[in-house]
């Protein structure tokens, strides 16, 4: 069974009770698809819900940003009704997004690589409109210490997202007299765990593989301007 199919048969009946029920529907769900080892259904309400609170944490949920969840997770035409309605209760408010980023926590505790990719799923959304808003900083921030990234690990992954005005060294998380030794190691690490093969060993989405790319280019970047900088 397809993730979609397992969607609707996750959130059949709970429409009507509004979004509490929805983040309970989720949460019996979640658990029941990672004992198999599957995490769509995880991936896919996160990203419904969490997506749809991140597109309102400035306030407005803007159509570049309805459209950047689109590109993130293509939604084939027999799902788009639920997916649309579970998009539009959850874009109400960003009340209750603890809830949702509290379960994925627990359910990929230890994996820290699949909560990097849903908070990188999560960011595409915010730079829609090139720009971060307070809101959604501060959306992502809490995200992130929920997902159990320390400070310097969510500069970092910022960086990767913003990377104009972004200081390379933050981009690969190394401090600025770090060696060169230690720069090459953590670089060769980030592009290890950032390989579009990873992810998908890792069962991300196939629309996840643009976002890899987008970050992979980031990392690779910073590196060199380093290795420039350096006389390298």
């Amino acid at each position: 069974m397809s993730i979609w199919g397992k969607l609707g048969g996750a959130l059949a009946g709970f429409f009507a009770d509004g979004a509490r029920a929805l983040a309970g529907a989720f949460a019996g769900h979640l658990f029941t698809d990672r004992s198999n080892g599957d995490p769509g259904v995880a991936f896919t309400i996160a990203i419904i819900a969490l997506g749809a609170k991140m597109a309102k944490a400035d306030g407005v949920v803007t159509p570049d940003e309805e459209e950047a969840f689109q590109r993130i997770f293509r939604v084939p035409p027999n799902e788009e009704a639920n997916v649309k309605r579970v998009f539009n209760l959850a874009r109400q408010d960003v009340a209750g997004f603890e809830i949702y980023a509290g379960q994925i926590a627990r359910a990929f505790r230890g994996n820290p690589a699949m909560l990097e990719d849903i908070l990188d799923g999560l960011f595409e959304i915010a730079k829609a409109d090139n720009v971060l808003h307070p809101g959604e900083l501060a959306f992502l921030e809490k995200v992130a210490e929920i997902f159990g990234f320390a400070p310097n690990e969510f500069r970092r992954i910022r960086a990767s997202h913003f990377p104009d005005a972004s200081d390379p060294y933050v981009i690969l998380g190394v401090a600025h007299n770090a060696g060169d030794d230690e720069i090459k190691r953590t670089w060769r690490l980030l592009v290890r765990e950032n390989h579009p093969d990873r992810l998908m060993a890792r069962g991300v989405p196939p629309e996840f593989i643009k976002l890899a790319n987008d970050k992979l280019a980031a990392i690779n970047a910073a590196y060199e301007k380093i290795v420039e900088e350096r006389g390298g």
